[in-house]
């Protein structure tokens, strides 16, 4: 499968597609208003940071109690039933008045049913998609995210301004009822891939079995903790630059969209192994610049040139499956989904934190600099070193 037309010509991929874009403009929009609601109401640019990247902290939890559903729960309800509760959860959050702990609570709660969805939709895309088509697939939806994040944080920067974070929250909420029906609607049913009821004991013998096997571990610390660390420098765009946030985040969209094209269109495989270090390099660099505070500018084309690095994820992905028993499929992806969200999350906290004595300029070139480091150590330690 080599062709954009071949994948949308698969039967199930289309209203897969259309589900996904559907929920990451749901999560764009109402991530943004929610984070704009917390900064207005706290002035805290860790609190801000939390309550857009929350739920991707509280995918740990998930990781670690729910996983095994990935592969033992019908997909097309599963999908469907996930969205319909991000709905419900959204429209709280436009509750006026909700206190800052029930915010929480209920970013916790969207945090855990995160973490299942994931592993049952990449799972299901590893089943309608031959082997060969898995990273073409998956950079289309890759695509996707950038071009709905562009969309959705214009949008959401607009609607926030000219309505309220509130109002933004409840389009978000509407958002999320049409995936669910979409999956409901547009998915066929399917059996799950692995025999038995999910459970919590099942959840830690599989990831332990995951963890265990070294290459696997290598790949899960290679698209876990660079990635992690970036995008806690991106959760701190509300509090760097308030009124143009939503620039910021379009800008990093534009650029993760760049690099996913080049990377699942125009690499040959020959090449891919080798890029995948300098991808990660400079996923993290151009934040270094953030230390002298540019001009919006500067800063709007340093964020579109480090989200090009993203694409990194892509071929570190295609190594996991390699590695991965089809029975696993789900589980491993869903590992590895909830594992990023989860640093994804560690990192805007540790952000925030630091943004907290220092500033978010100075925040984004510290955790830039981690990155930096840390990708430096994978590569050059021979018992660590990225996948290839």
């Amino acid at each position: 499968m080599h062709s954009y037309q071949h994948l949308f010509r698969t039967r199930e991929f289309t209203p897969l597609f259309l589900s996904s874009a559907l929920q990451v403009a749901a999560s764009t929009v109402s991530g943004l208003a929610l984070g704009t609601l917390v900064y207005e109401a706290t002035e805290s640019p860790l609190l801000s940071a939390l309550s857009m990247f929350g739920p991707s902290l509280a995918q740990v939890v998930g990781a670690t109690t729910l996983l095994s559903g990935a592969d033992r729960l019908p997909p097309r309800a599963t999908l469907a039933g996930t969205a319909a509760a991000f709905a419900a959860a959204t429209a709280l959050l436009a509750v006026p008045g909700l206190p800052l702990g029930a915010v929480f609570a209920v970013i916790l709660a969207q945090g855990l049913i995160a973490s299942l969805g994931g592993g049952v939709r990449w799972g299901l895309l590893s089943e309608i998609l031959p082997k060969d088509g898995y990273l073409l697939g998956r950079s289309v939806f890759n695509m996707m995210h950038g071009g709905m994040q562009i969309t959705g944080y214009a949008t959401g920067g607009v609607l926030v301004a000219v309505l309220s974070p509130a109002s933004t929250l409840l389009l978000g909420a509407v958002l999320y009822a049409a995936a669910a029906l979409v999956s409901l609607l547009g998915l066929s049913r399917r059996a799950p891939r692995a025999s038995g009821r999910p459970s919590v004991s099942r959840t830690w013998r599989t990831n332990a079995e995951l963890w265990s096997h070294a290459p696997r571990r290598t790949a899960y610390l290679g698209l876990w903790v660079p990635n992690g660390l970036v995008v806690g420098c991106e959760s701190l765009f509300v509090s760097y630059a308030p009124d143009r946030a939503g620039l910021l985040f379009a800008c990093a969209a534009a650029g993760m969209l760049a690099g996913d094209v080049t990377v699942g269109r125009f690499l040959p495989p020959a090449v891919r192994p080798r890029l995948i270090t300098p991808f990660l390099l400079l996923l993290a660099a151009p934040y270094l610049l953030f230390a002298v505070r540019p001009p919006l500018a500067v800063a709007a084309a340093c964020v579109a040139l480090a989200s090009v690095g993203f694409a990194a994820s892509l071929l570190q992905q295609e190594r996991l499956l390699s590695l991965t028993p089809p029975h696993l499929t789900g589980h491993a992806l869903g590992l590895h989904s909830s594992g990023v969200l989860t640093l994804q999350g560690v990192s805007a906290a540790l952000a925030g934190a630091v943004a907290q004595v220092t500033s978010p300029a100075a925040a984004m070139a510290v955790l830039a600099g981690a990155s930096v480091a840390v990708t430096l150590m994978l590569a050059a330690a021979p018992s660590r070193r990225l996948p290839t």
